[in-house]
Parts: C-alpha cells; sequence; structure tokens
C-alpha cells in the first residue's frame, strides 16, 4: 500500500469517532430544540413566523463565522458566572455542538411545521369530533401523518450536519475535518481525499438508513422502522468503539498543532518522543492562535509548539519588544501564574515573520529594507496569512513604517507564496524559518526600526502535565536541539512541489539530522 494512503487511512478510526460523536450530539439536540417548537409554531402564527425566521437567519451566517461566534459568547458567559465558580469549555466540543445543532434546527423545524399544518384540516374536525385531547390529537393523528415530511428535514439536517462538522476542527474539536484541512495545507491530496471520502460516507450512510425509516413510516413497516433504528445505533455504537480501546486518560496524549507545515511536522516529533515514552499520542491539526493556547490552558491541548512573538503580542497584549531572553522569561512567568501552564524551553529556531519579495520587484523599486517598501507600498498588493492582518503585530509593523498598500489579500501560507511567484502579490509576509524563500529565490526587506518581535519557536505544556516527570523527561531532549537550518530544509521537504514529504517523513528525517532519536 502506498505510505501516504496508509498514513491517511490509520487517522480515520479516531477522527470518525469524535465526528460521529458531534454530529449525533447535535442532531439529538437540534432535535429536542426543533420538535417542540414546531408544535408550538403550528398552533401559533406569531410564534411560526418568530421560529422560522431565527432559524433562517441562523442559516445565512456561513458555519465557519458561526463556529467562531461561540468561543467569545462562551468567554462572555464564564465572565459573567465567574462568581458562582461555573466555567464552560470555549473551545473544542461544547461551541462545536451548539453552533451545529443551531445548523440542523431549521430543516427539521420547517419540515415539522409543514407537515402538521398540512394535515387535511377535515382530519383535524374528525379528531375534534370524536372529542380528543390535544395531547391525543398530536400523538395519534398530527404525529403519524406528518412523520415521513418530519423525517425528509432530519434527513436533510443529518447531511448538512455531518458535513459542516468538518470545520469544527477551526475551533479546537477533533474531526475528519483535520485531515482535510492538514492536507490542503501540505498539499497532500491524499489526505484530503480520504477525509473527504470518509465524511461523505458517513453521510450517505447515515441517510440512508434514517431513509430507510422514513420509508417504514410511510408504509407503516414496523421491521423497517425498527430494522433502520438498530443498524442506525449499531453504526453509532461502532463508529465510536475506537474511543474504548484509545487507552486510559492519562496515557493519551494530545498534541496540538496550528495551521502550517512546520506545526504538523514538529507535532509529529513530539509524537515520536512521547509514544516512545510509552503514551498514546492524538494529534488536534489546523488550530489557531488563540484557540490553540486557550486548549493547552483547559487540558484540551497536552503540548505544542507556540512562538514568543505570538504569546507576547497576542495573549499578553504587550507592544514593546523586550531583549530575547527577558521576552522569555516574562513569558513563562506569565503562563505559570495566569495559566498554570509551562513554558518548558526554546527549541533551538526562530520563526518570525518576515517581509519578502520577487528579487526583480527589489531592483525595480530599489528596495532593501520595510522603510524602502512605506515608500512605494501605495502602489503595491500584500499577500499575507489568514490571521496576519488581524493581529497585533501588523498594527505595530504598520505604524512604525506608515505602511499603506493598495490592496491586501489573504491566503493559506501554501497559497501565498504561489501568490508572490505569479505576482498576484508583490510582497508576503513570510516565515523565516520557510525552506520556500530560498527556493523560490525571494528577497527579505530588513526591520531597522525592530518593529518584528522575537518568534522563537518553544514548547508549551498543560498544566495537567507539569508535574509529570515523564512526560517532561520526554519532551526534554527537544530543547535547543533544533537549528532554523534544519528546520527549513524540514518544512521544505513537505511545501515543495515535487517529491513531497509527509510531516511525519520530515519529522524522521528532522529527528536523524539533529541527533534527536527517541
Amino acid at each position: 500500500m502506498n505510505p501516504r494512503l496508509q498514513e491517511a487511512l490509520e487517522q480515520v478510526p479516531l477522527l470518525l469517532a469524535d465526528h460521529v460523536l458531534l454530529s449525533a450530539a447535535a442532531l439529538l439536540l437540534g432535535l429536542a430544540v426543533a420538535l417542540p417548537l414546531a408544535v408550538g409554531a403550528s398552533r401559533n402564527l406569531r410564534l411560526r413566523r418568530i421560529a422560522l425566521g431565527a432559524a433562517s437567519l441562523v442559516q445565512t451566517i456561513p458555519g465557519l463565522a458561526l463556529l467562531a461566534l461561540f468561543y467569545p459568547l462562551l468567554l462572555a458567559l464564564n465572565s459573567l458566572f465567574a462568581p458562582v465558580g461555573l466555567a464552560l469549555p470555549a473551545l473544542g466540543f461544547l461551541p462545536a455542538l451548539l453552533a451545529l445543532a443551531l445548523y440542523a434546527v431549521l430543516p427539521i423545524l420547517r419540515n415539522a411545521v409543514t407537515g402538521i399544518v398540512g394535515i387535511d384540516p377535515a382530519i383535524i374536525e374528525a379528531a375534534d369530533g370524536v372529542g380528543m385531547t390535544r395531547r391525543q390529537k398530536l400523538r395519534l393523528v398530527e404525529a403519524p401523518l406528518a412523520a415521513p415530511v418530519v423525517m425528509a428535514g432530519i434527513r436533510t439536517a443529518t447531511v448538512w450536519t455531518i458535513g459542516a462538522a468538518t470545520l469544527s476542527t477551526t475551533v479546537g474539536q477533533s474531526s475528519l475535518g483535520d485531515m482535510i484541512f492538514a492536507g490542503l495545507q501540505t498539499q497532500n491530496w491524499t489526505l484530503v481525499l480520504v477525509g473527504c471520502l470518509a465524511a461523505a460516507a458517513l453521510a450517505l450512510t447515515a441517510d440512508a438508513l434514517l431513509g430507510l425509516i422514513e420509508a417504514g413510516i410511510a408504509q407503516r413497516s414496523r421491521w423497517r422502522i425498527g430494522g433502520g433504528l438498530i443498524a442506525l445505533a449499531a453504526g453509532v455504537v461502532l463508529a465510536l468503539a475506537p474511543f474504548a480501546a484509545s487507552g486510559s486518560r492519562d496515557d493519551v496524549v494530545t498534541i496540538g498543532a496550528k495551521g502550517f507545515s512546520e506545526q504538523y511536522i514538529l507535532a509529529r516529533l513530539i509524537g515520536n518522543r512521547l509514544e516512545a515514552a510509552g503514551y498514546t499520542v492524538r494529534y488536534r491539526d489546523g488550530l489557531g492562535s488563540a484557540v490553540a493556547f486557550e486548549a493547552l490552558a483547559s487540558g484540551d491541548v497536552d503540548v505544542y509548539v507556540e512562538y514568543t512573538g505570538t504569546l507576547w503580542t497576542n495573549a499578553m497584549r504587550r507592544t514593546d519588544n523586550p531583549p530575547r531572553d527577558e521576552m522569555l522569561a516574562e513569558l513563562s512567568d506569565w503562563a505559570a501564574d495566569t495559566r498554570g501552564a509551562l513554558l518548558l524551553g526554546r527549541l533551538g529556531f526562530e520563526n518570525t515573520y518576515a517581509f519578502a519579495v520577487t528579487q526583480e520587484t527589489a531592483r525595480r523599486y530599489e528596495m532593501e529594507s520595510l522603510g524602502d517598501l512605506a515608500a512605494v507600498a501605495p502602489r503595491l498588493t500584500m499577500g499575507t496569512d489568514v490571521e496576519f492582518l488581524n493581529r497585533p503585530e501588523w498594527a505595530t509593523i504598520r505604524d512604525a513604517y506608515g505602511l499603506a498598500f493598495e490592496d491586501a489579500q489573504s491566503y493559506q501560507p501554501t497559497f501565498m507564496y504561489r501568490a508572490v511567484e505569479s505576482g498576484r502579490a508583490d510582497v508576503i509576509t513570510a516565515f523565516s524559518s520557510d525552506g520556500r524563500i530560498a527556493a523560490s529565490n525571494l528577497f527579505v526587506l530588513t526591520d531597522p526600526r525592530g518593529a518584528i518581535p522575537n518568534y522563537d519557536a518553544v514548547l508549551m505544556v498543560a498544566p495537567g502535565r507539569v508535574g509529570e516527570d515523564r512526560f517532561i523527561a520526554a519532551l526534554e531532549p527537544l530543547l535547543d536541539a533544533i537549528p532554523v537550518e534544519a528546520m527549513r530544509e524540514a518544512n521544505y521537504m513537505v511545501d515543495r512541489d515535487a517529491d513531497k514529504a509527509s510531516p511525519a517523513e520530515a519529522a524522521a528525517w528532522l529527528e536523524r539530522e539533529t541527533g534527536i532519536v527517541p
């Protein structure tokens, strides 16, 4: 079997279990909200308009945005409930559950209301004529007659929910989307294809089983209904089986990674160390910067690689730029005091932002520094990663040099480099440890005013693992062990167009190159 395909298939069972658990829970919650609401809405025109309008409004919000909106909402609720000691997880399962449940409400609600309201009035009059109560009429007349229409709505909601669940990766919840996001970033199309096919197969299977139940209801066939329910329940249990085989919580380590190649490589490097120490390892890839740190602080992630400048500017909201050792010491104290987390130490290289242009652009505009760039920026287009324009570092750099571009476009890092090579962007916010800078023969502009902070790569350990000697001992050999040249080469192995390596293969190469052998 192709090694890349084998690696992708090995990830499916646990990610599928996470995906099924999240999707099933969201659908059950959506049903619990939509069905009672549909009964009330079918009897009250005003409530019907309000409920359907609100559910339709939710559907107009992009799924990714809806997932992201629950993060500040849950943080606000935690602030409100802090006096009574109640804390809701702002990342991971809960925000994904709530967002997907809201998405599931509309098709179920609309079909249920349509099914009940569309019942022949003569049948309702007959039920009233024999003296049925509202509850009896709902149970014996309305529910059976509306059931086929309601099931059609449930089938639609199921397919939507399973598809939208792939986006939960962005809020720290594992799903089949982990494979899709990682594959898109590293251009590992095998990973993307396996993730998409697994999600599609899950959706089609669930839809087929619900279709069997729907047909059973329409034909009054108990064996179809029973068979569909049993098969659905068995499928959920089978999909969740990997949870039972994944070991105890103390022996399972979740390693976080942000959404670019270097992070995927380093996560596998960490995973190799921890597996050699006897742990079972899970990866949570594709996290945003704020999501990664909060996931660590809450214990959803046990360890990940962070960058000092990111914590300094985004988490601590600092705008000054102290010397490297001073910044590290302050960050270490802050992480311990405010989150109980451990900044274990530097890995040995820095991955800072580096404004880069093609050699031709540098010659044309006689640019060597960010000061030179500022003079011609109004005529140029800037390409950035998806986070940069909303990060405080950009505001600091922009204000320090007076940068004002004609246009700015955000890209996934892989496509950002292609944008500058093709001329769609004139300057990009590259990464200093990225091998594509040299491979693309880009010119890096200097920062004479020191506006860009230090970005030393550091190991962050979750509060629950701080006192675990075996865990810490497995990670310590990584400290000060990775020179930037080796990291650039490992990154380029994954990012190059031809003869690409997987993050796991690049991590194995990095182990051999640096002498870090588990």
